[in-house]
């Protein structure tokens, strides 16, 4: 990913972060020298070395992984940015947060290991909602699934969200995103540089 200094995140709480709320990315790899995507909830490991993640036995994607790296990207709050709302002339933009991490995978498929992947997932994402879905799984569902697990090898995280435009301009693109709806990346905007 191309990432100019200004744009550079490097600290790693802040990252970490970043990917604990936004946590649904693209799993990237080659197959058949062509480019493959996956979407998917990962999670990460509690010593943040690893991301795991889990495919459905038929997706071919699963059966290409194995010691390969790949690249996972994550996305957060996105949008466009006028010119006409700052204050110094400019031109078109996007500001966006992303989270490039590529890492070497290894699949796994003992059931005890994917359950307890898929029951740390819906841990996760149940634990939001007003009543629980308590996980149960029977051994058809988990050979239903392959297990994959990839070893952090590299973090680019980039942060574009003017910072390269003079101070008088972040208020009022802020001002205009908020006033448009995008509540998060104006509140990532408010963060990063207020």
């Amino acid at each position: 990913m191309y990432i100019p200094r200004h744009f550079s995140i490097t600290e790693q709480e802040e990252i970490f972060s970043f990917l604990d709320a936004n946590a649904f990315g693209q799993l990237i790899s080659i197959t058949d020298s062509r480019p493959t995507s996956s979407h998917l909830p990962f999670l990460l490991s509690a010593d943040r070395r690893f991301l795991n993640c889990h495919l459905a036995r038929q997706n071919s994607h699963w059966q290409t992984l194995e010691d390969q790296q790949v690249l996972v990207t994550f996305q957060g709050p996105h949008d466009y940015i006028s010119p006409s709302w700052y204050k110094v002339p400019g031109v078109p933009t996007w500001n966006y947060q992303a989270l490039h991490i590529y890492g070497r995978c290894r699949i796994f498929e003992e059931p005890g290991a994917i359950a307890t992947l898929v029951e740390a997932l819906s841990r996760r994402y149940e634990s939001g909602l007003d009543q629980p879905w308590e996980p149960e799984y029977g051994d058809t569902m988990l050979k239903a699934i392959v297990g994959v697990e990839i070893e952090i090898e590299e973090l680019q995280c980039k942060y574009k969200l003017s910072q390269n435009r003079p101070t008088r301009d972040h208020q009022p693109v802020i001002d205009k995103l908020d006033e448009l709806g995008s509540d998060s990346l104006a509140r990532a905007m408010r963060k990063t540089l207020l």
